[in-house]
């Protein structure tokens, strides 16, 4: 049953698109259309391994484009990662380094305190939507904004001109028409009500309803450059999917679901988004000259998904919180269906982006990204040797703690910032982050906490301090 299952997809798909063909250079401005899912994991795609989520149309984006192996995000939750897209900075660089509003720090049962972080994106950070607006694009945003509210600092305020369903929040009040909830802020028994759309009818599911806004103002836009920027909200929490999808789903054998039905119909959504939006720019022959990226904000929610062979979850910086999806296709990639091993981050978006638009670059402003255009173009290497996180926070995530983290080469080394102890992993050998290298390795162990100690001091990262409020027996598991 699960081949006929994947058969009938595939099917579908192949008929809907045309050959691949090596992408030629633009002659023209090219348009971009930047997707990234909310808590996809790093194996929630046919073409990273999954055999139970069905993602045809974007198992065909990696045909027609490069696939990165070790692509990650900036950080293991949400806001932060969506920053450093929208800055080329890393997180602690701009103080934006934990998920909006934040709010889960316990003043007695927490050991340390945390780092400070402000709660909106800087209004003096040039976006990769401003500078975008300047070279004549129309730019436009649909889906999850969480950087911020209004009255100052929406997407609106930070270079798009059009702005559907972006708000301060992190998740939708329902996937269903009328998309209302509630949110309780942390630490308080206050109630938020939501509302992520103000329209639609009985039935209309927000996924779709997102893909259809962006529909038509690809239509109203394409007679000129265009940037859309469409940050599914799924497949955040609420798991909630399409009946007849979850169907499918649970009639799969049990030993085969790797999440939930619930989580699997929502993935498949995603997919048709994808989906129709490529299938548009076909439509309306702007699909040769379309730069794809597709990608995702932090790893898999635990207990919706499975991360494995990947450690541990969301919330968490050991590699299934942070180890992401990253599919670039379009003009200029030169190697269509090739897989890139080389470690990239979401800060690298913003001038790739530049780039391969044949854009002046602005480096001091994406200080911490670097462009990955060589590689889409067939060269083997760029010029970096490590990346860095930093999350001087708590959260109610499995696994989570407060760390930074450096990776050079294979090697990964992190720091426990309430003791100070670190962890050392080859991730060549050892994916899963199973065997603690720290002893056999005392040199490099050093060696890297001291590279990742001056990059702190480099960005300015903030850091924790011992709270005096502190409840021993009180600590949190």
């Amino acid at each position: 049953m699960k081949n006929l299952f994947r058969v009938f997809f595939i099917c579908s798909v192949l008929a809907s698109h045309i050959t691949v063909t090596v992408n030629a250079a633009p002659s023209s401005p090219p348009n971009v259309v930047l997707f990234v899912a909310d808590d996809l994991g790093w194996k929630d795609l046919g073409c990273q391994g999954s055999n139970y989520y069905q993602t045809p149309n974007i198992d065909y984006l990696a045909e027609s484009g490069v696939r990165f192996t070790d692509a990650y995000a900036a950080c293991a939750v949400c806001s932060p990662t969506r920053a450093s897209i929208l800055t080329g900075k890393y997180p602690a660089r701009i103080l934006l380094t934990q998920w909006l509003p934040a709010g889960r720090w316990n003043p007695v049962k927490n050991r340390m305190k945390e780092g400070r972080f402000i709660r909106s994106l800087p209004l003096e950070e040039l976006t990769l939507a401003e500078v975008l607006r300047e070279h004549g694009y129309t730019t436009l945003h649909v889906g999850k904004w969480h950087l911020g509210g209004p009255p100052f600092s929406l997407p609106e305020q930070h270079g798009f001109d059009v702005n559907v369903a972006g708000s301060e929040h992190g998740a939708p009040g329902s996937y269903f028409y009328p998309f209302k909830g509630k949110w309780t802020v942390p630490t308080t028994d206050s109630k938020v009500l939501k509302q992520t759309l103000p329209d639609g009818k009985e039935g209309d599911y927000l996924t779709e309803r997102l893909t259809e806004e962006a529909v038509k103002l690809i239509r109203n836009s394409k007679d000129r450059p265009f940037f859309l920027y469409f940050p599914f909200y799924a497949v955040h929490t609420p798991l909630q999917g399409k009946a007849d999808k979850i169907r499918r789903y649970e009639a799969v054998p049990k030993n085969d679901q790797q999440g939930k039905a619930a989580y699997a119909a929502m993935v498949e959504s995603v997919d048709d988004g994808v989906g129709r939006i490529m299938k548009l720019l076909t439509e309306l022959s702007l699909k040769e000259n379309t730069l794809v990226i597709f990608t995702s904000d932090n790893g898999g929610f635990a207990g919706a998904t499975s991360n494995a062979p990947l450690r541990a979850n969301k919330g968490s910086h050991y590699e299934g919180g942070i180890r992401v999806p990253l599919i670039i296709s379009g003009p200029g990639v030169s190697n269509p269906g090739s897989v890139n091993p080389t470690p990239v981050i979401t800060n690298d978006l913003y001038p790739t982006i530049l780039e391969m638009a044949t854009l002046l670059e602005r480096p001091h402003q994406h200080v911490d990204g670097v462009s990955l255009a060589p590689l889409l173009k067939g060269d083997e290497s760029i010029k970096r040797d490590s990346l860095f996180w930093h999350y001087p926070h708590y959260n109610k995530h499995p696994h989570s703690a407060p760390v930074s983290i450096v990776r050079r080469g294979p090697w990964k080394l992190i720091e426990f910032l309430e003791s100070s102890q670190t962890e050392l992993y080859h991730l060549t050998d050892d994916l899963s982050e199973a065997n603690n290298l720290t002893e056999s390795q005392p040199h490099l162990a050093r060696e890297l906490l001291t590279e990742l100690h001056a990059w702190k001091e480099r960005v300015g990262a903030d850091s924790m301090l011992p709270n005096p409020n502190f409840m021993e027996g009180q600590a949190l598991k």
